[in-house]
């Protein structure tokens, strides 16, 4: 089996799962290569720890441009705060690697214009954006009835990502509420991926939007015995007009750091005229889909669907499959596209997906301050 070799910049939380899913690559079946983590970089030392722990041998620098340097390392997941992305994403593929980069790939639509800009020089090297709840089997059934044009003419979408642990106002800051680091989109550019990956896979593209923006937690404790300013937006309900042949439609994309009671739940609802599906990661192992003919039932059917992922694995199918079965499934994705494979039909999102994303997110950002609607620019 061909090996990948990877090196992760920003060993926070994602650069942990990211090294837990390579180091349970046996679990995965049939695959072309697996991944390799040969370096490792942060600008807190006390993150290293960990990861020579668990990895053994590796690079270890506190420079991201020493682990560029390292001709072992064959592709990069960079995981870095917003405001680094246009510094480092671009720095990546210069140094000729391979790059799945966390959204949003930017902190702003001109430093995502000078991340597409940097991918256009290097059309050698597969470029994509980490987004792994769509890899949930249930997730996939949904895009497989759209796909199959079992929805017919559309009534609406709703597409969220709902978390709950800002609502706690003594939860201390960090960069995700600093505009300066995290951006203008707020909790938009945080959770925007989410909610937009599977609505643009399905070409679902909006051309106007409104936004509702609340903002309920000026501040937080700052660590220091203090409190700091929390200027970020915490939440943002973002009302899309999306053109379509068979009739125009409404879709609302969702992506709230305060939804009481909400822990970390991605849902997608697809309504139509001949059949509409849904899924939540509240009920990670169900489906529920209708279909509808004239003058027929109007009837919900939920199918239990177990342990089903697109790349095979060896947990039997009737067990729960979880959060860190799909961000394994998001990286079998893109290895399997290093490998010259299809991602099994649904590869991670696209950095045209990321640009775009970025598009509806700036006019949902100029709607909610405006209280205008507001065109989206592709």
């Amino acid at each position: 089996m061909r090996e990948v070799r990877f090196g992760i910049i920003g060993c926070g939380l994602m650069g942990r799962e990211f090294a837990s899913a390579a180091a349970r690559w046996m679990h995965l079946t049939g695959m072309k290569a697996r991944p390799r983590i040969v370096a490792v970089c942060d600008t807190n030392p006390a993150l290293m720890g960990w990861f020579t722990d668990a990895l053994g041998p590796v690079q270890v620098t506190a420079d991201y441009r020493e682990l560029l340097a390292n001709p072992e390392v064959e592709a990069v997941y960079c995981a870095v705060p917003h405001v680094l992305h246009a510094e480092i994403y671009p720095a990546i593929l210069a140094a000729g690697k391979h790059l799945l980069g966390e959204k949003p790939f930017g902190m702003d639509l001109a430093q995502n214009r000078a991340i597409m800009a940097a991918i256009a020089a290097r059309p050698d090297l597969m470029v994509r954006c980490s987004s792994e709840m769509p890899f949930y089997p249930g997730a996939q059934k949904v895009v497989e009835f759209v796909r199959s044009g079992a929805v017919g003419p559309m009534l609406e979408v709703e597409a969220a990502f709902l978390h709950s642990s800002d609502i706690n106002p003594d939860k201390p800051i960090n960069w995700k509420r600093m505009a300066g680091v995290n951006g203008d989109y707020g909790c938009m550019g945080d959770l925007g991926m989410h909610v937009l990956h599977v609505p643009l896979r399905l070409g679902w593209r909006p051309a106007r939007v409104t936004a509702s923006l609340v903002k309920r937690v000026e501040t937080r404790p700052d660590g220091k015995g203090g409190r700091a300013a929390c200027d970020t937006w915490d939440n943002a309900t973002i009302t899309c007009h999306v053109p379509d042949r068979a009739g125009d439609f409404p879709m609302v994309l969702k992506t709230w750091r305060i939804a009481p009671g909400e822990a970390n739940t991605w849902s997608i609802r697809v309504l139509g005229m001949k059949g509409s599906a849904f899924f939540t990661t509240k009920s990670p192992r169900q489906w529920s889909y209708m279909r509808y003919e004239a003058g027929g039932a109007q009837g919900w059917v939920t199918e239990d669907l177990g342990y089903t992922p697109l790349f095979g694995a060896i947990t039997g199918g009737i067990f729960e499959f979880g959060f860190t079965d799909a961000i394994q499934q998001m990286w079998a994705a893109f290895v399997d596209e290093l490998a010259g494979g299809d991602a099994k039909g649904f590869p991670c999102a696209t950095p045209d997906e990321a640009a775009a994303h970025h598009a509806v997110l700036t006019a949902a950002l100029q709607a909610g301050v405006s209280g205008q609607s507001v065109g989206v620019v592709y």
